[in-house]
């Protein structure tokens, strides 16, 4: 009996029997092991603690990156979670419509109250105003208030910022609905035009070429003396409005009451410094700078500054993000 049981003993340690079944835990390897030698003196016993003993699972860890190797194009997976994955199919749709359902009451309501509740007292003024700021008007002597031309040219850096959040990072990779005419129409209509697209935005993005991270306008949009300048022309345009004085001021709050050219501005200014910090988070996280950066998310309430802050600060795509297509 003692031969046959030293047959059936295994002869190997216990490394190699981990090589050979797999990666295995220590413990349960020395567990196996004792209740082998524990009936190595019955072969009827030694079969009964063998069938008995947990078996030895294989356990293979893919690599995180192994998804973006193996297809062309794949949609980079954010802030997703194992349990979201399992529950996506559950309640993942419905989430995503509420939340949709959210932004375009958000965006009905805001051009409702700006073409029927807003005031419109100076119609003509307004006019005016928008002729004078789109220097289209001579000199004709009248001295524009200091508050409102800061504020125009900031809503005129506005769509540069979003620009920046949004490309790459903020593409849709569901619907396959494009963001850049959104973008493009954010310079003319602000957060009037923006917030449709985030009705219709569903995350992940897609993976950016390498070649297209190399040229205009990702390369320009990427570059930090890009947002070094946005914040360089917010804070001289902030001084500029600091320092125009309580008389200007108190006009322009006036014009505010009366005028629905500057009222829908002053909205449209308050929508995107409100939106703004979701989109840096959203960008921070595919980023993989959360862990490091989310001091930064505090700081992105400021309006346009904390925006341009995180940009000129934010680290360059990871190279999951990025793909090669010379390679696949």
């Amino acid at each position: 009996m003692e031969s046959v049981t030293s047959r059936c003993l295994p002869t190997k340690p216990i490394s190699v029997i981990s090589n050979q079944f797999g990666r295995i835990d220590s413990k349960s390897a020395v567990s196996y092991c004792n209740k082998l030698l524990l009936h190595k003196y019955s072969s009827s016993k030694f079969t009964l603690a063998f069938n008995h003993c947990p078996p030895v699972q294989r356990s293979f860890r893919s690599h995180p990156l192994t998804a973006l190797t193996t297809r062309r194009k794949q949609p980079l997976s954010v802030c997703r979670s194992g349990s979201d994955d399992l529950n996506i199919n559950k309640n993942g749709n419905g989430s995503e419509w509420i939340t949709s359902i959210l932004l375009f009451g958000l965006w009905a309501a805001l051009l409702y109250y700006v073409f029927v509740l807003s005031p419109n007292q100076t119609p003509n003024r307004d006019f005016y105003f928008l002729r004078k700021l789109l220097n289209l008007e001579g000199d004709d002597g009248f001295q524009m208030n200091p508050v409102l031309v800061s504020l125009w040219y900031i809503m005129g850096l506005w769509p540069l910022v979003y620009c920046m959040l949004l490309l790459p990072t903020g593409r849709s990779s569901k619907n396959k609905v494009p963001v850049w005419p959104f973008l493009v129409m954010s310079f003319f209509g602000g957060a009037y035009a923006l917030i449709p697209y985030f009705v219709l935005w569903r995350p992940p993005p897609p993976v950016a070429d390498k070649e297209e991270t190399e040229r205009w306008p990702l390369k320009i949009l990427e570059s930090k003396i890009t947002a070094v300048t946005l914040i360089l022309g917010g804070v001289v345009l902030t001084i500029n409005a600091g320092l125009a004085g309580e008389g200007a001021w108190k006009e322009f709050f006036q014009y505010f009451r009366e005028s629905k050219f500057i009222h829908a501005t002053c909205i449209d200014f308050l929508t995107l410094s409100t939106l703004s910090p979701f989109w840096v988070y959203n960008d921070m996280t595919i980023r993989n700078w959360f862990n490091k950066g989310y001091w930064l998310l505090p700081l992105t309430l400021v309006p346009y500054l904390g925006p341009t802050i995180y940009l000129s600060l934010r680290p360059p795509l990871p190279s999951a993000m990025v793909m090669d297509e010379k390679n696949i």
